[in-house]
């Protein structure tokens, strides 16, 4: 996906905020359809698209949107559940206004994206017209279909859907292994420690005083969608800075290593929440909380994904358990090796003094996916002294 930032004007900005309220619409009647009844069996696409001609008919509103973009809903509602019944993504879920504001248009003509300098171009959106988004690279060529979206802070994107050629390794069979952490948001075994951007100083006070404002402020009052905004403007910015950090470290690890080796982690799985129920609550939520914000702001999941992108094929999963214990000069594994968040020290050799981060990395990159109970069974099966035993009868 190549990706635009879109600058329409006032009245294109109320024309695209209409087509988002349709494409929501007709996305959430196909999420209640899908709802199980007895005796009812859900619709699929034709019925649904049928279901909304007559809908466009009977209804004048719904008329006056782009019949193209309420169809195309439906069609990536359908796509939705297929993905969903496949086992790759998870079921579609309702979407709310103000959180999920966007559509899709396909069967994009090559004149429908045009160049006006550089610094500027422009896109035809149907019931729309002429919108112009600031071209900070060249649009790819062939482009199909795009995707506008509006976030939080109130700034429209546009996204061509373009499938990039990966990123070329050096070709030297050279490997690298990539940690994962909270501390140090990634960590090679070349020694090198990558932090993922956040908010500054003065970000994060203003960003406090705004979240307790929002706390004293009326629900549906004008001063609190004010406080919103400015929040959802602040975390926008940090959210800008941690992609950006992710393109060009992945870009460039991708262009210095031919395999790269990182931990196989499940992120969903390890950001849930520990609330618990009202019968059984959880231990430690606040604990659990903060930790999971900050595996959020170091960006685990999307360095993996671009990895993936840029270095299609290139990529090798490597089970996570014990690699912070193990040490990377002898291959002792112990809890009592780490003596603190950053400093490794072995307990069975001298040489295995490092950075914890960079020796699970160096783990990693030599691909030792073994569990330590397999490892200290191997060593005292090689440490025990032979017996004599007599030959069977």
């Amino acid at each position: 996906m190549s990706r635009f930032r879109l600058l329409p004007t006032p009245e294109q900005e109320e024309a695209l905020l209409a087509h988002c309220r349709d494409a929501r619409y007709v996305w959430n009647l196909a999420v209640e359809q899908q709802h199980w009844q007895p005796g009812r069996k859900a619709p699929g696409y034709l019925e649904q698209a049928a279901q909304l001609t007559e809908a466009r008919a009977e209804y004048g509103w719904l008329r006056a949107g782009s019949q193209t973009v309420q169809q195309q809903a439906l069609r990536d509602f359908a796509q939705a559940m297929g993905n969903f019944f496949a086992g790759t993504h998870r079921r579609p879920t309702w979407r709310k206004a103000g959180v999920h504001e966007g559509f899709r248009q396909v069967a994009v003509k090559p004149h429908h994206v045009e160049r006006l300098n550089r610094r500027f171009g422009r896109v035809w959106v149907p019931k729309v017209g002429w919108v112009r988004f600031r071209r900070s690279r060249p649009v790819p060529e062939g482009v199909k279909s795009y995707r506008v979206t509006r976030d939080r802070a109130g700034r429209w994107h546009i996204a061509f859907a373009h499938v990039p050629d990966p990123v070329c390794g050096p070709g030297d069979c050279s490997v690298v292994g990539i940690d994962r952490g909270v501390a140090v948001s990634v960590a090679l075994f070349t020694g090198e420690l990558l932090h993922a951007p956040g908010v500054t100083p003065g970000e994060s006070k203003r960003l406090k005083v705004l979240q307790q404002r929002l706390a004293r402020c009326k629900r549906g009052s004008n001063r609190r969608a004010r406080t919103k905004l400015a929040i959802a403007k602040l975390k926008a910015r940090e959210a800008d800075r941690r992609k950006d950090w992710v393109e060009k470290a992945t870009t460039d690890i991708a262009r210095r290593f031919d395999t790269i080796r990182i931990e196989a982690l499940d992120v969903r799985a390890m950001t849930r929440t520990a609330g618990g129920t009202v019968e059984q609550p959880g231990v430690r939520v606040a604990h659990k909380r903060g930790l999971n914000r900050a595996i959020s702001r170091s960006g685990w999941g999307l360095l993996a994904a671009r990895l993936q992108h840029k270095a299609y094929g290139r990529v090798e999963q490597i089970p996570a358990a014990y690699t912070s214990q193990r040490c990377s000069a002898c291959g002792h594994v112990s809890p009592g090796t780490r003596k603190s968040q950053a400093a490794f020290e072995c307990e069975a050799c001298t040489a295995g003094r490092c950075n914890a981060d960079v020796n699970a990395a160096r783990n990693i990159a030599a691909g030792r996916a073994v569990t330590a109970r397999g490892d200290l069974a191997g060593r005292r099966s090689a440490n025990r002294e032979p017996q004599l035993t007599a030959p069977a009868a």
